[in-house]
């Protein structure tokens, strides 16, 4: 199957291999094997009770961090075919990028890395990284999934440069300002054209946005319009539908037929010359102008949202609450999750790691169990 992918792709078998030699699989490619330690990983099954932006006891058809991951991979592998890149590293990326969310969407990452000032701080890309690098348990012969570089550099998305001087090899490009592989690069805009589209769709479904408020962007009044004129009279849903398709169409055709120019004009021999050019997958300017103008209008009309910044004071409160009960008393952890050492910085980042794996639900559960006394 690789025989057919471009020279400048990411061949898993001249990859940079594991941190812990394995013996290559007879059926499955390194990336594959990468794949399916991933969806068979714990951390990959709490996204199904992780908030995207509404929490997952608000409705049984918001997107949910496993959903929005499931989108990411299937728009990641379109893209990668077309592109002639590796679908399977692409897919792997895509599936672990946000295993180190913490509940309550982004209001978790900013309640952690407040209280983890002292300590390191707290970013859920390092923690996805930490997450299969150490945190699973699954493996007699090494900590974590043990998987191979290519996915590992692909996961680690941003980076400050402390971290990257910690991290070593697999942060080395934030460093020396090289570029990851272009199955990297994709799986990131990848990841905006979902968000972006499901973002939209469970905004209307919610009734925080509407088409009204929408029609003021551009890039929406157009496909909007368009729809209205193929299928006069068309509304609810399916006219929504309609819209989105041809949104993330729209999206996935530009960023094809622009980074096939820009590969083409860079004509990178191998993944290292891919590795010392500026940055391939990209959009258009035009389209990056219209991509913006939408994430404006989902920042000011959705994130922001009176009733969702109502939530996110709770959440917030919430998981405050349980970091200073952890840290005033390590005995109301699970005994995995207390440091042994005593070292006040490792404790800390157990009770990160044990926060940021919860779940939206286990969150709100743990925490009634500790201050209601009706949970008595």
């Amino acid at each position: 199957m690789e025989a057919s992918l471009a020279p400048y792709a990411a061949h898993s078998d001249l990859g940079r291999g594991r941190r812990v030699p394995e013996t290559p699989h007879a059926s499955r490619s390194q990336f594959q094997r990468d794949r399916d330690r991933i969806i068979h990983s714990t951390a990959f099954r709490r996204l199904e009770y992780k908030t995207q932006v509404f929490l997952n006891h608000e409705g049984d058809l918001f997107r949910t961090r496993l959903t929005h991951s499931l989108e990411v991979a299937q728009i990641g592998r379109s893209l990668a075919r077309n592109l002639r890149l590796n679908e399977d590293l692409v897919e792997a990326i895509a599936l672990a990028h946000d295993l180190g969310h913490t509940p309550f969407g982004h209001v978790g990452q900013d309640v952690l890395n407040e209280c983890m000032q002292e300590h390191g701080g707290f970013e859920h890309n390092l923690q996805s990284l930490r997450v299969v690098d150490q945190l699973e348990q699954q493996y007699g012969a090494f900590d974590g999934l043990n998987l191979m570089f290519e996915t590992r550099e692909g996961i680690l998305k941003h980076c400050s440069l402390h971290n990257a001087r910690l991290l070593g090899e697999v942060a080395q490009r934030f460093l020396d300002r090289s570029q990851p592989s272009l199955e990297a690069q994709l799986t990131n805009l990848a990841d905006e054209i979902a968000y972006n589209s499901h973002d939209i769709d469970d905004g209307l479904r919610s009734g925080l946005i509407s088409i009204a408020q929408l029609e003021q962007v551009d890039f929406f009044a157009r496909l909007w319009r368009e729809v209205q004129t193929v299928y006069p009279g068309l509304v609810g849903r399916r006219a929504i539908y309609e819209t989105l398709r041809r949104l993330i169409t729209a999206l996935a055709d530009d960023l094809i037929a622009t980074s096939g120019e820009r590969i083409r004009e860079a004509a990178p021999r191998s993944i290292e010359e891919v590795r010392a050019a500026p940055p391939l997958i990209r959009f258009s300017d035009q389209m990056r102008k219209d991509a913006t103008e939408l994430k404006r209008f989902l920042r000011e009309n959705l994130y922001r949202h009176y009733k969702v910044n109502r939530m996110r004071l709770k959440a917030s409160r919430m998981l405050r609450e349980l970091y200073d009960a952890f840290t005033a008393d390590v005995f109301l952890l699970p005994p995995d999750y207390r440091e042994p050492t005593g070292d006040a910085s490792l404790q800390a980042r157990r009770i990160a790691d044990y926060i940021a794996g919860m779940t939206d639900r286990y969150a709100i559960q743990v925490h009634r169990r500790l201050y209601s006394l009706e949970e008595l």
